[in-house]
């Protein structure tokens, strides 16, 4: 969670009206005021994405089209010369994705620690030759431009696209809900993208999320952001949900939260986020830290990402120490809370890599008091992406 500023210094997102007139408790996050719940509550609006279509406003973060100076209009070539851009800063074959796929990747610092998490998309059309769509996170979305900027020079200009509306439409239902709005999306596949037309403008829409379930990100354009989200509300398998229930969800989803379970000081490798490092910068080495984080790979780093189910009632915040059977401190926890669908306290966290094997009994101090806990796989809740067979 950012720093809160005063109110007068917060931004709005182009749907502010919208939260409060549903009556939405507003909370600073990442300079900008948000709805943290809505009068349901946390713990209904979780369940309720679990089972039918939850409806997310995640428009302070950082949508944007990095695009070719002077693109030569070969679609492959010019996606090349911009993907090398981006892979001059990230772990990810930039350069490999198809036209309409989107892929995770991590910013790293010459020390190999991450600097930010974030999605790279191709445009599936070849009018867009030259150009990706990324989305990166709130809290440090000025530091991240600044850098894809820096690293294109004249090459290449980025352009924020922060005066837009960002919506998740997350759940099982959220497939359905999407047909009624853009027919057409409801046939992208997990990691795809495209561009629909919507009443005279655009959408950019992509098969993705930060829930663990099926379901669709939403590129507004400012115009047809509140026609869009009052839309989408008129279903009923869809109601508005806050940051609260999102990050109780992506904590049973098992999914990093930059500045808490991922920062500058932590690799790819420590958080378990090998697989977004590609095989052929892994061949080719020459990324940032690419000199730890390779040796990581190799020896296995010195602690690593775990899921820590708790036992009781009382939820392990982060920062909380956690100690092994003799009482040594071997971690901390990152994140940590109710899991509405576990059903009970859980946690992430980094501990030593000889204490993460799944089984591992640790003790967490909550509140100054001894809590059993034990070391879990991840994810808590198992992920329902939706991906097309292969041809």
């Amino acid at each position: 969670m950012a720093e809160n500023p005063a109110a007068e210094d917060l931004r709005e997102t182009p749907l502010a009206g919208q939260h409060r007139a549903l009556g939405a408790r507003m909370v600073p996050f990442a300079g900008y005021s948000m709805p943290v719940q809505y009068p349901t509550g946390i713990l209904a609006e979780h369940k309720w994405t679990r089972e039918h279509a939850g409806l997310f406003d995640v428009s302070h973060m950082g949508p944007s089209f990095l695009t070719l100076s002077s693109p030569s209009g070969n679609a492959d070539a010019d996606h090349a010369s911009v993907a090398a851009i981006v892979e001059s800063l990230t772990c990810g074959d930039i350069g490999g994705l198809k036209p309409g796929r989107m892929r995770y990747t991590l910013l790293l610092n010459d020390a190999g620690g991450v600097v930010d998490d974030l999605m790279v998309a191709r445009p599936a059309d070849a009018s867009w030759s030259g150009t990706l769509y990324i989305v990166v996170n709130a809290g440090t979305k000025d530091g991240d431009f600044a850098r894809f900027q820096t690293a294109a020079g004249s090459r290449a200009e980025l352009k924020s696209s922060d005066d837009c509306a960002l919506l998740a439409l997350q759940g099982p239902e959220a497939v359905d809900v999407i047909r009624t709005l853009v027919p057409a999306a409801a046939d992208l596949g997990f990691m795809t993208y495209g561009s629909f037309p919507f009443e005279g403008g655009k959408l950019v829409i992509s098969r993705s999320g930060y829930t663990g379930e099926d379901g669709f990100e939403i590129l507004v354009p400012p115009d047809k952001a509140g026609a869009v989200w009052e839309r989408l509300l008129k279903d009923g398998r869809v109601r508005p949900i806050g940051l609260g229930a999102r990050d109780s969800l992506r904590l049973e989803a098992g999914l990093p939260l930059y500045g808490h379970d991922l920062d500058e000081t932590t690799s790819p490798v420590e958080a378990d986020l090998g697989f977004a490092i590609a095989k052929r910068r892994r061949e080719e080495g020459g990324f940032p830290g690419a000199d730890r984080i390779m040796r990581e790979l190799r020896d296995g780093p010195s602690r690593k990402r775990a899921g820590l189910m708790v036992d009781g009632k009382a939820p392990a915040r982060e920062g909380t120490e956690i100690r092994d059977a003799a009482g040594r401190r071997i971690g901390m926890v990152t994140s940590g809370g109710y899991g509405a669908t576990v059903g009970g306290p859980i946690a992430m966290g980094y501990v030593e890599t000889a204490a993460s094997a799944p089984g591992t009994a640790v003790t967490l101090v909550v509140r100054g008091k001894d809590v059993p806990a034990r070391v879990v796989p991840l994810p808590f809740v198992p992920h329902r992406y939706f991906r097309k067979p292969s041809p």
